[in-house]
């Protein structure tokens, strides 16, 4: 009996890829804010449930970045979810301290996006991207926050641009292992293994 299991990373990125794409819309302010709340279950179980179990099944395959940024990824989402249910059903108060208290989340998510995107330059450029592009959604989202909404507009949109890339990803890794041939590329790494040694490939 093997114990193989399929790739979990194209899972996670759709996961993360849908829910981002939705609730861009509203933080660019193209969808009213009134309607914000379709995001919060499609981030508990998708964005959030799915996406952590995929970080939970990387940790089997071995992958330790896949692992962390599904996990933390899946985690933020639920969290969320949960912090958009207690406000709305009266189990949390922010009160005046609300977009400062949003403000100080999303700034410590830009730094914990901020060193996985350095980690990303080993991976390929299509996970390289995403994470570019999150991080500086992230500290857009907080300048939204914390000085003025226009920031956080511009972080809308660029969070369509983020999710866009994360779905071609997932896509990619989908087809290409259903295919078991390169149809969609991803890129090499950024930041080429060989160079960094030096050591050419003909010498390993």
């Amino acid at each position: 009996m093997s114990n193989e299991i399929a790739d979990p990373a194209p899972l996670g990125l759709g996961g993360f890829a849908l829910t981002t794409f939705v609730l861009s819309f509203y933080n660019a302010g193209i969808m009213p804010a009134e309607g914000a709340a379709i995001v919060a279950p499609l981030a508990l179980f998708y964005g959030g449930l799915a996406q952590f179990m995929s970080g939970m099944w990387e940790f089997k395959t071995g992958n330790t970045f896949g692992a962390t940024a599904f996990t933390s990824f899946g985690a933020w989402w639920m969290f969320y979810a949960l912090l958009e249910y207690s406000l709305f059903l009266g189990w949390l108060e922010l009160g005046d301290a609300h977009l400062m208290s949003m403000g100080l989340v999303l700034t410590a998510w830009a730094i914990f996006t901020f060193y996985m995107w350095l980690a990303s330059f080993s991976l390929n450029k299509a996970v390289w991207l995403i994470f570019l592009t999150l991080w500086v959604t992230f500290a857009l989202l907080a300048l939204g926050d914390f000085i003025s909404p226009v920031f956080g507009h511009m972080g809308g949109y660029l969070g369509i641009i983020c999710a866009s890339i994360a779905w071609y990803t997932s896509a990619a890794e989908v087809i290409n292992a259903t295919f078991d041939k390169e149809v969609l590329p991803i890129g090499s790494p950024v930041v080429d293994e060989q160079r960094v040694s030096g050591t050419p490939a003909d010498e390993r």
